[in-house]
């Protein structure tokens, strides 16, 4: 709580009591958590003892599966696949080389980090429903390795695998692994919670935005893409060392593209983008599953897999009636327990706080508030243009066709610094496909790019980005769920240094500051300093616009190109929009606009360049533009004076 926004954090009086109660609340219940985890193993009979081990281990790979599937958005078949992996590397080092199994977690890890890079490598090339079947193929294949080689112990499997040991004490029976098993998914949840919290969690979660706004923002995606998987594999690897040592003997069974399956309806169940979540989902299914092998034999009248029956039509209902799984009911409901209880006291409800807004809150820097507001000391770019450069941007003799359909032809603008450049057309004129070209979305037929006085063209639109070149989209594209201060301080990620390692081991959290300090001056900049910690979907389409805007400010930019900022909005945030430019151009950005309001783009522009059937018909001052008889002719119609 202490890295809360001042400006909706109660500081004293009633407010501060009712924040007080809420955290007490909290305390309560972590405090009672933690009880009914410590003493479990001596009040659980033996059955229930080894169902809550049972559920730590795949819990641990549910994890793996919310942080890849969920967050990321890769679905994966597999990882059954590499928690037999896990559990036969460490069994055949135990019982053919009588090595100790604390040197088998050392070789799992390696082993596994190898094969998921190697499998990672080419699987995560693929897209849409291409990407699952590809991991339900070598599960597949790992499967069939761990049944057919002899060395492995063929369907027979290995036994006599000895137990682990630390300090002399072997973890043989069920109620002492029960410790270890859930220490390592604390721990695991613990890392996996300070990932997505930094600005490598946040580069990750951009995946499910798209490709294309992810590498906009300098977010290198394929490098994204496998740390998810490696770590998802790790620790299904984890698992599977756990559970060769605890079961003391492996086969493939429980390794087959079932059970893959398996462990992803548990992420999807629990809540696919939730840490607890995995938890939740991995305790749901796995204690459904044995009540249900129970129970419906005794009501059909046979036996067979009735569970999985049962199972397939549950999850047809959950995807249509809680799409985000059970994690989001089970924290509301939390909600209102706490709020049932504060509300019995007077203090608590003559507070004033809204618990809804203090449950968005998380992780932010102190000192956020209006009255104090920081100033991020990220080093800032040099605005300063090179003396044989003269302009920002420069386009020459672009093209650009699909097909038989030329995009753009020969098309030639410049850019100055602290110029307002506005580029206007009828619609399919193009001007969507030129901002593609300009910023390395699309490449190019022919012509020459140059920012700065270097050649961008050919380049990718991450290293664009780098340069100084940012952009917003035509339609806009925001992470809805994540708060305002996080989508804007994605614009930074470029402007950060720090790993994944360290954002897990939470180590980053002095660039973490000072990236959320930046993220927080552009909000202010542009007018959003009151919806900080709200999500981004929850704004209304003006403020998402010029959400987008701080976004790419965020990345300290030289230069803007803002395909339809103006769209959609009112005469009012137009308005805004326009002063918010001009500010913008006095501080010595160069802005490209596209833009269809006409009055809006004369009043505002230095220069405007027209466009039809992906040409340029004309290129001038506003007043200059509006007399040219082709334009009139081609898209405005009219004389605007």
């Amino acid at each position: 709580m202490g890295e809360q926004s001042e400006s909706l954090t109660p500081a004293k009086g009633k407010a501060g009591a009712g924040s007080l109660s809420l955290s007490w609340s909290k305390t309560v219940v972590v405090i009672v958590l933690l009880l009914i985890w410590v003493f479990a193993p001596w009040v659980l009979p033996a059955y229930y003892l080894t169902m809550a081990n049972h559920i730590g281990m795949v819990a641990l790979v549910a994890l793996g599966l919310v942080l890849m599937t969920g967050v990321a958005g890769l679905t994966s078949f597999g990882q059954a696949a590499f928690v037999g992996l896990g559990a036969y590397v460490s069994a055949v080092l135990s019982t053919k080389f009588g090595l100790s199994p604390w040197f088998g977690l050392l070789a799992v890890i390696f082993m596994t980090l190898a094969l998921a890079f190697a499998l990672g490598a080419i699987t995560l090339r693929l897209s849409g429903h291409y990407l699952p079947l590809g991991t339900i193929a070598w599960g597949l294949s790992l499967y069939f390795i761990f049944g057919n080689m002899e060395f492995l112990g063929g369907h027979t499997g290995l036994s006599s695998i000895p137990p682990i040991e630390i300090f002399g004490i072997s973890f043989k029976s069920a109620s002492s692994i029960y410790y270890l098993i859930w220490i390592v998914l604390f721990v695991a949840m613990l890392l996996t919670d300070n990932l997505l919290h930094s600005r490598e969690g946040r580069a990750i979660r951009a995946l499910k935005g798209g490709v294309v706004v992810a590498e906009s923002m300098g977010v290198n995606t394929a490098r994204s893409k496998m740390i998810v998987f490696l770590l998802a594999a790790v620790y299904a690897g984890i698992s599977g060392w756990i559970y060769a040592h605890y079961q003391r003997f492996v086969n493939p069974s429980p390794f087959s593209l079932h059970i893959g399956i398996e462990y992803l309806f548990m992420a999807v169940l629990g809540g696919a983008a939730q840490v607890w979540g995995a938890l939740l989902g991995a305790g749901v299914v796995t204690l459904l599953k044995e009540w249900l092998q129970d129970l419906l034999p005794r009501l059909m009248g046979a036996s067979g897999n009735f569970e999985s029956i049962v199972f397939g039509l549950f999850l047809v209902l959950l995807l249509q009636h809680s799409p985000k799984g059970l994690w989001p009911h089970a924290e509301r409901l939390y909600r209102r327990i706490i709020a049932a209880s504060r509300s019995a006291s007077p203090e608590s409800r003559s507070s004033g706080l809204d618990t809804r807004a203090a449950g968005v809150i998380t992780r932010f820097p102190a000192g956020l508030g209006h009255s104090n507001w920081p100033v991020s000391t990220l080093p800032k770019r040099a605005h300063q243009l090179s003396a044989d450069a003269g302009y920002l941007l420069r386009a020459q003799g672009v093209e650009k066709r699909f097909g038989g359909l030329i995009a753009n032809q020969a098309i030639s603008l410049e850019l100055r610094q602290a110029e307002i450049l506005a580029l206007i057309g009828p619609n399919g004129a193009g001007k969507s496909t030129l901002f593609d070209l300009l910023t390395g979305v699309q490449t190019l037929d022919a012509g020459e790019i140059f920012f700065c006085g270097q050649a961008i063209h050919g380049q990718t639109a991450r290293h664009i980005a780098k340069l100084g070149l940012c952009r917003s989209f035509q339609h806009v594209r925001l992470l809805p769920e994540m708060s305002v201060l996080e989508n804007i301080a994605l614009g930074a990620h470029l402007r950060g240094t720090q790993g994944p390692l360290r954002a897990a081991l939470h180590l980053e959290r002095l660039e973490e500051r000072e990236l959320m300090r930046e993220a927080a001056e552009q909000a202010r900049r542009v007018g959003l300093a009151d919806v900080l910690h709200l999500p981004a979907g929850s704004l209304a389409l003006g403020q998402q616009r010029t959400l987008e805007i701080a976004r790419a400010l965020a990345a300290d930019p030289l230069a803007l190109l803002l395909d339809e900022p103006a769209a959609g909005l009112r005469f009012g945030e137009k308005q805004q929009l326009a002063d918010l430019l001009r500010a913008l151009r006095a501080d010595g950005i160069g802005v490209l606009l596209v833009e269809h309001d006409m009055a809006f783009v004369m009043g505002l522009a230095d220069r405007v360049v027209v466009m039809e059937h992906g040409v340029v018909i004309a290129q001038g001052e506003p007043a200059k533009i509006q007399q040219d008889p082709r334009v009139i002719e081609a898209y405005l119609g009219v004389d605007l004076e």
